[in-house]
C-alpha cells in the first residue's frame, strides 16, 4: 500500500484537498544535463503515530464499568417494575379487605367455649346456694326449736327454781320450828328436873319436919297430901306434853321430810331428763359446729370458685381488650404502611423519572464518548526530519495524509500547504530545498475545554454512581416493606376478626357487665349468708355458754344432802 492509501484524508480537517506540504520551487538545471537530488533518510522512516496504552486499558475498564452499571440498573427497573406489580397487588387486596365483611375466625368458638364454662360454673354455684339455703333453712328451724326447747327448759328450770325456795323457806321454818321445840324441850326437862329436886328437898323437909313434930304430937293423917301422887301426875302431865310435842315435831318433820324427798325425787327425775337433754343438745351443738365447720369450708370453696371466676373474667376481658387493640392497632399499622408504602412508591416513581433523565443524559455522554474515544488521538506526536526528495514523493504523502487523518484536522487553524512544486522545465532537474521550520515536530494537543468537559463527565459519573447507590437502597428497603406488608396480609387472613372492632365492644362489656351483674347477685348472697353463718354462731355460742352455766347444779341448803345423792 502506498503512502497516499495509507494516511489519505488527513486534511479532511481544516486541510484543504491538495494539504501537502510544498516547499519552494527548485531551479531546473541546464537544458542537457540532470542534476542531483540529495534524500535525507530520515524523513523516509514511517511517522509514530501511537496512542497512549494506560489510556486505552482505562478506557477499557470504564467501558467494562459503564456496562456493568447498566446491567445492574437494567436488573434494578425490573425489580422496580416488579415491586410495582407487588404493590398493586397490594392495592387490590386491600380494596378487597376494605370492601368485603372479614371472615369470622374462631374467636366465636373461643368465647362460646370459656362463657359455657362460667355458665356451668354459674350453674353448679346456683345449684350449690339452693343447697346451702335449704341447709340453712333446716339449720334455722332446728336452731327456733332449740331455741323455743331451751326457752321451756328455762322456764321450767325457773319454776323449780321458785319451788325449790319455797321448799327451802318451809324446810328453814321446820327445821327453827324443830330446834326451838328441842331448845322448849330440853328447857321443860331442866325444869321438870329442878321441880323435882326442888319437890325432893320440900319433901325431905317436910318428913323431917314431920319426924321431928310427931314426938311432940300426933297429927291428924286424915288430910295429909299425897304429894307423890301429884308430882307423879305432873310428870305425867308433863312427860304427856313433852311426848306429845316431840310426836308432833317428829310427825311434822318427817311430813315435811317426806314432801321434801318426794320433791327431791321429782326434781332428781327432771335433772336427769334435763341432763339428758342437754346432753343431746350438745351432741346437737357438736353435730352443728361441724356443720358450721363445713359451711365455712364451703363458703371459703365458694369465695375461692368467685374469686377465681372474677379473675377470669378480668383475664378473659383483658385479653379481649387486648386482642381487640392489637387487631386495631395491626389494621392502623397497615393502613399507615400502605399510605407509606404509597408515598414511598409515589416517591420512587418521581425518582424512577429523573433517573430515566439522567439515563438517557448519561446515555448520550456515553455515546459521544465512545466517538471521541474512536476519533480523537490524546497525547499524538509527529516527527518529521530535514529531508530532500524528488517532486514525485510530494504528491503521493499530500494524499496519504488527506485520506488517513480526516477528522482530526478540527483543533488546527490553517492549512499547512506551502508554495508547492512548480513545474520543472524541460530539459532537467533541480535542486529542492526545504525549509527546517516547517519540519519541526508538529504539538498535537487537548484543548484545556475537553478536559474540563472530561472531568466534568466524570464528576457526573461520580454523581450518577452516588445516585444509583441510594436508588439500589430504596428498592432494597421497598423489598423489605413488600415482605412486612405480605406478612402482614398472610395473618390478616389467618387471624382476621369475626365483626368488626366497633360490634365487638358493644357485644363484650354486654356479656361482662352480665357476668358482672351475676358476680355481684353472688357477692351480696355470699355476704348474707355469712351475717346469717354469724348470727347462728353467736345463738349457738350463747346457747353454750347457758348451758354450761346451767350444767352447774344447785346448791342444797345445809342439814340436806338429797339433792347429792339424787345426782
Amino acid at each position: 500500500m502506498s503512502a497516499a492509501s495509507a494516511f489519505g484524508g488527513f486534511g479532511g480537517g481544516r486541510y484543504s484537498a491538495g494539504g501537502l506540504y510544498r516547499g519552494p520551487a527548485a531551479s531546473c538545471g541546464s537544458g542537457g544535463g540532470i542534476t542531483a537530488v540529495s534524500v535525507n533518510q530520515s524523513l523516509l522512516t514511517p511517522l509514530n503515530l501511537e496512542i497512549d496504552p494506560s489510556i486505552q486499558r482505562v478506557r477499557k475498564e470504564e467501558k467494562e464499568q459503564i456496562k456493568t452499571l447498566n446491567n445492574k440498573f437494567a436488573s434494578f427497573i425490573d425489580k422496580v417494575r416488579f415491586l410495582e406489580q407487588q404493590n398493586k397487588m397490594l392495592e387490590t387486596k386491600w380494596g378487597l379487605l376494605q370492601n368485603q365483611k372479614p371472615p369470622r375466625s374462631n374467636l366465636n368458638a373461643l368465647f362460646e367455649a370459656y362463657v359455657g364454662t362460667l355458665r356451668r360454673q354459674l350453674d353448679s354455684l346456683g345449684q350449690e346456694r339452693l343447697r346451702l339455703e335449704a341447709e340453712l333453712g333446716s339449720m334455722q328451724g332446728l336452731v327456733e326449736e332449740f331455741k323455743n326447747k331451751y326457752e321451756e327448759e328455762i322456764n321450767h328450770r325457773t319454776e323449780k327454781e321458785n319451788e325449790f325456795v319455797l321448799l327451802k323457806k318451809d324446810v328453814d321454818e321446820a327445821y327453827m320450828n324443830k330446834v326451838e321445840l328441842e331448845s322448849r324441850l330440853e328447857s321443860l326437862t331442866d325444869e321438870i328436873n329442878f321441880l323435882r329436886q326442888l319437890y325432893d328437898e320440900e319433901l325431905r323437909e317436910l318428913q323431917s319436919q314431920v319426924s321431928d313434930t310427931s314426938v311432940v304430937l300426933s297429927m291428924d293423917n286424915s288430910r295429909s297430901l299425897d304429894l307423890d301422887g301429884i308430882i307423879a301426875e305432873v310428870k305425867a302431865q308433863y312427860e304427856e306434853i313433852a311426848n306429845r310435842s316431840r310426836a308432833e315435831a317428829e310427825s311434822m318433820y318427817q311430813i315435811k321430810y317426806e314432801e321434801l324427798k318426794t320433791t327431791a325425787g321429782k326434781h332428781g327425775a327432771d335433772l336427769r331428763s334435763t341432763r339428758g337433754e342437754i346432753s343431746e343438745l350438745s351432741r346437737l351443738v357438736q353435730r352443728t359446729q361441724a356443720e358450721i365447720e363445713a359451711l365455712k369450708n364451703q363458703r371459703a370453696s365458694l369465695e375461692a370458685a368467685i374469686a377465681e371466676a372474677e379473675e377470669r373474667g378480668e383475664l378473659a376481658l383483658k385479653d379481649a381488650r387486648g386482642k381487640l387493640a392489637e387487631l386495631e392497632a395491626a389494621l392502623q399499622k397497615a393502613k399507615q404502611d400502605l399510605a407509606r408504602t404509597l408515598r414511598e412508591y409515589q416517591e420512587l416513581m418521581n425518582v424512577k423519572l429523573a433517573l430515566d433523565i439522567e439515563i438517557a443524559t448519561y446515555r448520550k455522554l456515553l455515546e459521544g464518548e465512545e466517538s471521541r474515544v474512536e476519533a480523537g488521538v490524546q497525547n499524538l506526536s509527529i516527527h518529521t526530519r530535514t529531508a530532500s526528495y524528488a517532486a514525485g514523493y510530494g504528491g503521493g504523502f499530500g494524499g496519504g495524509l488527506g485520506g488517513g487523518f480526516g477528522g482530526f484536522g478540527g483543533g488546527f487553524d490553517g492549512g499547512m500547504g506551502g508554495q508547492g512544486f512548480p513545474a520543472c522545465p524541460p530539459g532537467g532537474i533541480r535542486e529542492v530545498t526545504i525549509n527546517q521550520s516547517l519540519l519541526a515536530p508538529l504539538n498535537l494537543e487537548i484543548d484545556p475545554e475537553i478536559q474540563k468537559v472530561r472531568t466534568q463527565e466524570r464528576e457526573e459519573l461520580k454523581t450518577l454512581n452516588n445516585k444509583f447507590a441510594s436508588f439500589i437502597d430504596k428498592v432494597r428497603f421497598l423489598e423489605q416493606q413488600n415482605k412486612v406488608l405480605e406478612t402482614k396480609w398472610k395473618l390478616l387472613q389467618e387471624q382476621s376478626p369475626s365483626t368488626g372492632g366497633r360490634s365487638l365492644d358493644p357485644y363484650f362489656e354486654a356479656y361482662i357487665s352480665g357476668l358482672r351483674q351475676q358476680l355481684d347477685g353472688l357477692s351480696s348472697e355470699k355476704h348474707q349468708l355469712e351475717l346469717e353463718l354469724k348470727s347462728f354462731q353467736d345463738m349457738v355460742e350463747e346457747f353454750k355458754t347457758k348451758y354450761v352455766a346451767g350444767s352447774a347444779g344447785v346448791v342444797a341448803p345445809p342439814g340436806f344432802s338429797f339433792w347429792q345423792s339424787s345426782g
